[in-house]
């Protein structure tokens, strides 16, 4: 029997486990240690890439999707024509929120899944209606 993936992973978990002046890093270094099986998204993986690329340069955008690699449980989530809906829906439910297309899929897959938690710094990702790991 498959495990089912306990966790959502937003582009401000990556960021603070890889990013060492982040405020949140020591929090997700320790949850990144053991993780369980985890998501994320193709956008948030498009989101995080290009963080990297304009924060640092090319190398610590290169060696952010080395580190997606090496994890043991991530699922990462394509995002084509019908996810797009999913996430346009999402995002018009929630107008009145400030979510990119990557949290709005988030939200999507966080309900779609059933998944229990999200590791994330972004207080609206709650409307995906799981536990906020900030």
């Amino acid at each position: 029997m498959v495990k089912r993936t306990e966790c959502y992973v937003d582009t401000s978990a990556f960021i603070a486990f890889l990013d060492r002046s982040d405020s949140y890093h020591a929090l997700f270094r320790r949850l990144f240690s053991a993780p369980p099986r985890l998501m994320t998204s193709a956008l948030v993986v498009a989101e995080g890439h290009g963080w990297f690329l304009r924060r640092y340069d090319r190398n610590r955008a290169t060696q952010f999707l080395a580190f997606l690699d090496a994890l043991p449980d991530l699922s990462i989530k394509g995002f084509d024509v019908v996810e797009l809906a999913k996430a346009s829906e999402v995002a018009k439910k929630y107008a009145d929120q400030k979510l990119t297309l990557a949290d709005a899929h988030g939200i999507a897959l966080i309900r779609e899944s059933r998944i229990a938690s999200c590791w994330s710094t972004d207080r609206h990702l709650s409307l995906g209606g799981v536990p906020l790991v900030i």
